[in-house]
């Protein structure tokens, strides 16, 4: 006798009975009875805590006097051919809102003028970028 027939003639005096139902308990939604087989998360928003301190963030670099020195004498370049808007390609570094440090950001674009107040950039787009935060400027 194979497997299915032994199940079979095991099962022949319950296979077919009505399916029994509770007089105590109501009958569970199927919605609910969906919920008992979704996966558990014990803590909340742990797996997004792990992805967070896992995620790596650059140390921001000090320039060297010299590298300052070369950084301003670009920007005064540019602030004389502000008329023309010229393009440039500016690397700055920008802070991570979530923890220390943060990632150096490469931004080509077109030069909008120099703000001596917020002390930045303003790119055509409307992007500003602080000149503490440059490293690199390409005319």
């Amino acid at each position: 006798m194979n497997h299915s027939q032994e199940n079979k003639v095991r099962y022949d005096d319950i296979i077919n009975l009505s399916h029994h139902v509770s007089e105590v308990h109501p009958r569970m939604s199927m919605k609910n009875r969906a919920a008992q087989f979704a996966p558990f998360a014990a803590l909340a928003g742990y797996g997004e805590a792990i992805k967070e301190t896992e995620r790596l963030t650059d140390a921001k670099v000090e320039l060297d006097e010299n590298s300052k020195e070369i950084l301003d004498e670009k920007l005064q370049m540019i602030q004389e051919q502000s008329y023309a808007h010229p393009q440039i390609t500016i690397t700055f570094f920008q802070p991570d809102k979530k923890k220390d440090g943060g990632e150096y950001v490469t931004l080509t674009g077109r030069f909008k003028k120099l703000d001596p107040y917020d002390h930045s950039v303003v790119m055509m787009d409307g992007m500003r970028i602080k000149i503490e935060d440059i490293t690199e400027l390409e005319i």
